[in-house]
């Protein structure tokens, strides 16, 4: 597995636009908010966006004044990648 999704806000963003589809930054902050219930510091927030751009694992668009994210396919086949990973892992006996 790359780094890709060694960051837990990494794989938690990714976890959100795969049941989503499309969000806005601001949608994606605050559902991670919700779940995390503390308030994350926008410049750290959108750093951890924009470098999942760069990797590629995201796209984005800006739709009026608000950039949209979307899971590439590249991002979807390492979330699903860690997921069965973490099944084998969770459901060995």
């Amino acid at each position: 597995m790359t780094k890709f999704l060694q960051s837990g806000r990494r794989r938690d963003l990714c976890v959100l636009l795969a049941d989503a589809g499309e969000l806005s930054g601001q949608q994606l902050k605050t559902r991670l908010e919700a779940h995390y219930d503390e308030h994350l510091d926008p410049k750290s927030f959108y750093g951890t966006l924009d470098a999942l751009v760069d990797s590629g694992f995201l796209d984005v668009r800006t739709e009026g004044l608000a950039d949209r994210y979307s899971l590439t396919d590249g991002g979807r086949r390492r979330l699903d990648e860690h997921v069965a990973w973490v099944h084998e892992h969770v459901d060995a006996e």
